[in-house]
């Protein structure tokens, strides 16, 4: 009796990249039909009696069945951590401002500013101070790590951030990209110094003292007594509980996006923003 078969064999492979900006690349399901043929001979088997050996029988081989190899199921589009924090609007962070802010990472990125893959941090001074407002994202896992109330400068409004500086004095808020360097324990604490890359808007951050450091006038209990947060004098102000925890996480090097609705600054910032020269952090 001849028996054919035919066997189907696949092979599926999914490469995983999580460094941010890199593209995932799926490749095609391989399938592989393997047709298997091959003849044997069955003997016939001796009858235990040689007074009833019954009758040979004859066995029609049976009919050879080809199954087709099933149609490669649609693979799902893989996005990166990145574009789902940007989907789920990350923790009440708007996509549009997320957006922005990783468009100037890319372009600082590409004028040789070296910085951290792995972090961002935004700052969405449209919203009242009243709300958390700074966002420490991780971008390999597509995790929002802090959410936090953070102060704008006195100069810069009362609940809501209206008028923005890069001069001395002012006591105002600078907006656009920031890169975070070393710390120090000032008249404000244990305080993370800032560099601001956007020309014009906030390249004089380190000449002004504008830092990160944590206020006692930060806190959900001052919002609520006041109708907003207390004021700085241009410093990114968090709640003194939370500030060394923040700034031990994102110092050395990693961005730091402020964002709000001044519109000179929306219509300059994003060309602004990698125009200058390679950034050294020993400078910081």
């Amino acid at each position: 009796m001849t028996v054919e078969t035919s066997t189907i064999s696949a092979g599926v492979r999914h490469p995983r990249l999580r460094a941010l900006g890199k593209a995932f690349r799926i490749p095609a399901i391989l399938l592989t039909l393997v047709g298997l043929s091959s003849g044997s001979y069955l003997p016939e088997v001796a009858s235990l009696a040689a007074d009833s050996a019954p009758a040979p029988v004859s066995v029609p081989a049976p009919a050879v069945v080809v199954t087709e190899a099933p149609a490669p199921a649609a693979v799902p589009a893989v996005s990166s951590p990145a574009t789902a924090l940007l989907a789920n609007g990350a923790d009440g962070l708007s996509p549009k401002v997320l957006a922005m802010a990783l468009d100037a990472v890319a372009c600082a990125k590409t004028r040789g500013v070296a910085a951290r893959e792995d972090l961002l941090t935004v700052i969405d001074y449209s919203l009242p101070s009243t709300e958390p407002r700074l966002w420490v994202l991780d971008l390999e896992r597509g995790e929002v790590l802090f959410h936090e109330l953070v102060a704008h400068g006195r100069g810069t409004g009362d609940n809501y951030a209206t008028r923005f500086s890069n001069l001395n004095d002012s006591h105002q808020t600078s907006l656009g990209l920031f890169l975070t360097g070393g710390t120090y324990t000032g008249g404000n604490g244990y305080s993370l110094k800032l560099q601001g890359l956007d020309k014009g808007f906030n390249d004089l951050a380190e000449e002004r003292h504008i830092v990160m450091h944590g206020a006692w006038y930060v806190s959900p209990e001052q919002a609520r007594a006041q109708g907003r947060l207390g004021r700085s004098w241009g410093c990114p102000a968090l709640s003194e509980k939370m500030a060394p925890k923040v700034i031990d996480t994102i110092k050395s090097g990693s961005f730091v996006f402020s964002y709000g609705g001044d519109q000179d600054w929306l219509q300059s910032a994003s060309s602004n923003t990698c125009g200058g020269a390679t950034t050294s952090l020993a400078s910081l």
